[in-house]
């Protein structure tokens, strides 16, 4: 199962660097590995019958390495791919339930989307042919080779024709995303089709058995419902994580740099806190900005260490001291707007950043605090 998603904190091994793609593997991978060798053992020693109950459990342990390392080849036909059309890609991290490519930005057109989103499962599909074709005409003569040949095509199968069903996150919903894009031209309407495209797939993977045992007659067993309720559970969380998203990058356009600054007024190092307080107070200023004697801006007084200190301790305390130097990197232009300043700002993540307009004279201060409340709606 694979998914394209944003920036997350991860703890895991690390396995390499393929196609300079950091390679890591959840701790969550364990259970699986150890759920499918329980699982396949019984089946490796009825194909095997020659294998004991040791051998047989080994094969299956191979199998479930065997299984992630296509899943591993499904998430690099992702992110190479978005490397090549330029997209960087943070990792690769194979878990629970698959893989996930963590490609940072979103792919610039809806073709782009399709191609990269079409590329893992077509690769699994590939795969599959490919053992199939091993399987029918190289490998005929039985064994271990053959029975994991055969497991392995079929496995390679089923994750390429899952991921295309047409619902975030999986491919097939990325997918419809793109061609929703494409005839709206409006990538927020894709993600919204696509994400109730997986709520509707969610109720089904659990509706369907159901309904199949209510209509055959047959005594529901609830332990074959614990798959399709797993996954039933992560494609919902993952579709309405996609809906959380969608209506958060429909405000992006509202974040205005102009819109959103704080006039500010130039104080010298040696200033007292309580006095600069008393001038932006004076002057209806939100920021104070620490520059030379020459005017030129030095460093931004950190909001969060103002109302640190204590009111008696304002007049001893100098502003130098409660000021962050300023880096070229929080310089920016006081015309961005958008996905240009939060780009910019997730470049140099701070509290605070200096607006200056093209000729170089300061204009406000940008604190991070007040671009958050056009998404909290705070």
């Amino acid at each position: 199962m694979s998914e394209q998603t944003p920036r997350q904190e991860f703890s895991g091994i690390r396995m390499g660097r393929p196609f300079g793609i950091p390679v890591y593997v959840s701790w969550t991978w364990f259970l699986v590995a150890a759920f499918i060798t329980v699982m396949f053992g019984p089946r490796m020693q009825y194909m095997l019958p020659e294998l004991d109950s040791t051998a047989a459990y080994a094969v299956a342990f191979l199998f479930a390495v065997l299984l992630y390392v296509s899943v591993l080849l499904h998430e690099l036909a992702h992110s190479v791919l978005a490397k090549w059309y330029g997209l960087p890609v943070r990792r690769i991290t194979l878990y629970l339930l698959g893989g996930v490519s963590e490609i940072e930005k979103e792919p610039p057109t809806p073709g782009k989307e399709f191609a990269i989103a079409a590329a893992g499962p077509a690769l699994s599909l590939g795969l599959a042919g490919l053992g199939l074709a091993a399987d029918v005409f190289v490998i005929n003569g039985g064994g271990i080779v053959e029975a994991l040949t055969w497991q392995l095509w079929f496995a390679n199968l089923i994750v390429g024709v899952f991921n295309l069903l047409p619902g975030l996150p999986l491919d097939g919903g990325r997918m419809l995303r793109a061609g929703v894009w494409k005839l709206t031209r409006n990538p927020g309407s894709g993600t919204i089709v696509a994400a109730w495209g997986g709520r509707v797939l969610a109720v089904l993977l659990v509706a369907f058995p159901l309904a199949t045992a209510l209509t055959g007659g047959q005594e529901i067993d609830f332990t074959d419902l614990v798959w399709p309720l797993v996954l039933a559970s992560f494609i919902w969380m993952g579709a309405t994580q996609s809906l959380r998203v969608a209506k958060i990058r429909a405000r992006i356009p509202k974040v205005n740099a102009r819109a959103l600054a704080r006039r500010a007024i130039p104080v010298t190092a040696e200033t007292p806190l309580a006095e600069a307080l008393r001038q932006a107070a004076e002057r209806g200023a939100g920021a104070l900005v620490v520059v030379d004697h020459d005017g030129r801006p030095l460093a931004i007084v950190n909001e969060a260490a103002v109302q640190a200190t204590p009111d008696h301790r304002r007049p001893w305390v100098n502003v130098a001291s409660l000021a962050k130097s300023l880096e070229p990197t929080m310089v920016l232009d006081a015309d961005l707007v958008g996905e240009p300043l939060i780009d910019a700002m997730r470049e140099a993540p701070g509290s605070e950043y200096l607006l200056v307009e093209r000729g170089g004279e300061v204009y406000g201060v940008l604190t991070t605090a007040d671009v958050n409340r056009v998404f909290t709606g705070v």
